[in-house]
């Protein structure tokens, strides 16, 4: 099954939101311009409007993950190394944007510039020529100078209504060729012939949102599964090249011992995996009026899955990735 090509804009020209699942980048998320019954006005909007980057960086020893989050009222970005051979988390950083003390944008689609300025912090993620992009952190404990890309595959564009929230969309990406190197208070690692991958979301949320979430990527083959508040919107399988759309998923496992074996599988027969942890970065905060839970254990995938629930099954084996566990009072 074949996914259309994704719209210029993820709002038609009638101002009704575009739902679906397509292959392709979108241009513009045009929320402003939605119809009812999905208008909101300019304050709901400020107060709900939530848009994150995220860059996963993987290779045989190191496991590195950077976002910028804006939530409308305030933003946050949070970065991370972990040494895969020793289980060792060597840099975890993260930063609220204060006002009048911070710089931050979060891009107005998978193909912009997203950008994290403080005094002793600069991340910046940036669109490149030729459908390659750029990684620069520079914080405390860690820096990273990353390209990647172009993709194989097409990008996965998703988007969906969001219960007691309005809509959301999504881009995420493929395994994408990897360069560059990091460095930490330990040693320098160099990145080339790793993996890269990104997500990139915009939507119109509720104001507690909680999801589980699984990614996994080579070259040849990736994932993207969620369960939660975007249903199986954005559940898809990269496969040779092509993306096939997944069924909703179900994670089995210990929500007081994440470290334990999942369970991950989708009602389409098209996925059957577990995924062995070898480390985790946690982050839990009450902030009165926000707050979050959240844990993103990183090890291996095994199991296998398919293009259609009657096509041979393609084993997965020790494919690295994570999965995550998170609420948000936002």
């Amino acid at each position: 099954m074949s996914l259309p090509d994704a719209p210029q804009s993820v709002v038609g020209a009638d101002g009704l939101p575009l739902f679906g699942r397509y292959a392709g980048q979108a241009e513009r998320f045009d929320w402003p311009a939605l119809a009812k019954p999905y208008a909101r006005n300019r304050l709901w909007r400020r107060l709900h409007h939530k848009k994150w980057h995220y860059v996963s960086l993987v290779t045989e020893q190191l496991m590195c993950a950077v976002a910028i989050v804006d939530v409308g009222w305030t933003s946050t970005c949070f970065a991370y190394a972990f040494d895969r051979n020793d289980g060792d988390i060597m840099a975890n950083y993260s930063q609220d944007g204060l006002p009048g003390r911070f710089s931050v944008g979060v891009a107005d689609s998978a193909g912009g510039d997203s950008w994290f300025r403080t005094r002793d912090t600069r991340i910046a993620i940036e669109h490149a020529a030729g459908g390659c992009y750029r990684l620069e952190l520079r914080c405390p404990h860690m820096e990273i100078d990353a390209a990647f890309g172009p993709a194989g595959s097409p990008l996965l564009l998703a988007t969906g209504p969001v219960k007691g929230g309005a809509v959301h969309a999504t881009q995420k990406s493929s395994g994408l060729p990897l360069t560059g190197e990091v460095r930490t208070w330990r040693d320098e690692y160099r990145l080339d012939g790793g993996i890269a991958s990104f997500d990139y979301s915009n939507g119109l949320l509720a104001r507690e949102t909680a999801w589980r979430w699984a990614s996994g990527h080579n070259l040849e083959l990736g994932f993207n599964l969620q369960a939660g508040y975007f249903g199986a919107c954005e559940n898809a399988l990269w496969l040779d090249g092509q993306i096939v759309p997944l069924g909703p998923a179900h994670f089995i496992y210990d929500q007081h011992d994440p470290l334990a074996r999942w369970h991950i599988f989708t009602e389409d027969d098209q996925l059957d995996l577990v995924f062995t942890p070898e480390g985790a970065r946690r982050q839990d905060r009450n902030l009165l009026v926000a707050a979050s839970r959240y844990v993103q254990p990183v090890g291996t995938f095994n199991g296998w899955v398919r293009a259609a629930p009657d096509a041979p099954q393609r084993i997965v084996s020790q494919l690295a990735g994570v999965t995550e566990d998170h609420f948000s009072r936002w």
